[in-house]
């Protein structure tokens, strides 16, 4: 009876026009799903950064004045969401052209400036001369992101410039929650080529060619020519007789006898007939 109970006050209030006090709205269930799923996929595409770009802990985020004026209005606590959702230490960081955009904004965004000027401000080529901060943060990434920067902004038209770089990931907040914006086609596309063998930049070509040279590596390659066959005699078991197949080897002497035996010579006993020892004596010596 008690899973009934709610179900029955959701459609008692429903009919009487309240919110049911058992009954979440529908919203509130889906949270943990979804942050579930903000996870995977922030860490799918920081693997898929670090793998191809190189960009690892500590990561440095470019924050400009949209982003703080978000952060302030969603009430996000940037120093410590930030290392929990990138995995990692994270550096704060913005310009002086960012600075004085927001200054000269008015007090409309006060509070954005405050939170900007508690970050590190990296020096940028326009201090005599400030731009805008959009043109600012392009011109700290431009050359392919030498300083592995993130990009943080609500700015639209800034957002889809920087999709148009490779290797550049970009946050933004929706609905009080810090997202990393999947990989753009541009940076699918420079992985890809990479992969395949197709892609490599002239500065790299250029450096392997400069350490080559001052390492003594890099020498003239001088094909060498065929070989000339000398000429040789003839081979010498080509030379040999053939054997007859009929012959036998001869048999080996027998060794001579080293001692001569002496023939020992008998004697008849004499006895009482001379006649016949005589004969025996002389059918001996013959």
């Amino acid at each position: 009876a008690l899973p009934i109970l709610p179900a029955l006050c959701h459609s008692f209030c429903r009919d009487a026009g309240v919110r049911s006090p058992l009954v979440p709205p529908l919203w509130l269930c889906l949270v943990p799903r979804m942050k579930i799923r903000r996870t995977k996929h922030a860490k799918k595409a920081l693997g898929f950064y670090a793998t191809g770009f190189g960009l690892r802990p500590p990561h440095r985020v470019l924050l400009d004045g949209t982003f703080c004026q978000a952060a302030l209005r969603g009430r996000v606590q940037l120093k410590e969401q930030l290392p929990g959702y990138l995995r990692g230490e994270v550096e704060l960081c913005t310009t002086g052209c960012v600075l004085k955009e927001l200054a000269s904004l008015g007090k409309e965004l006060y509070g954005a400036r405050v939170i900007a000027q508690r970050f590190q401000v990296r020096h940028c080529f326009h201090v005599k001369s400030p731009v805008a901060g959009s043109a600012c943060l392009l011109s700290l990434i431009a050359g392919g992101n030498p300083h592995k920067y993130f990009v943080a902004t609500q700015d639209q038209d800034l957002a889809a410039k920087v999709r148009k770089k490779a290797g550049v990931p970009l946050l933004f907040i929706i609905q009080n929650t810090i997202v990393l914006d999947k990989p753009s086609p541009k940076s699918l596309a420079f992985v890809q080529a990479m992969q395949t063998s197709q892609l490599v930049p002239k500065q790299q070509k250029k450096n392997i060619e400069l350490l080559k040279e001052t390492q003594g590596i890099a020498k003239e390659f001088n094909p060498r020519g065929k070989k000339r066959k000398r000429t040789s005699g003839p081979n010498p078991l080509s030379c040999l007789k053939k054997k007859k197949k009929g012959a036998t080897p001869p048999l080996a002497a027998a060794p001579a006898s080293t001692t001569n035996k002496r023939r020992k010579r008998k004697r008849a006993k004499a006895t009482g007939n001379p006649e016949s020892a005589e004969l025996q004596n002389s059918a001996i010596e013959g």
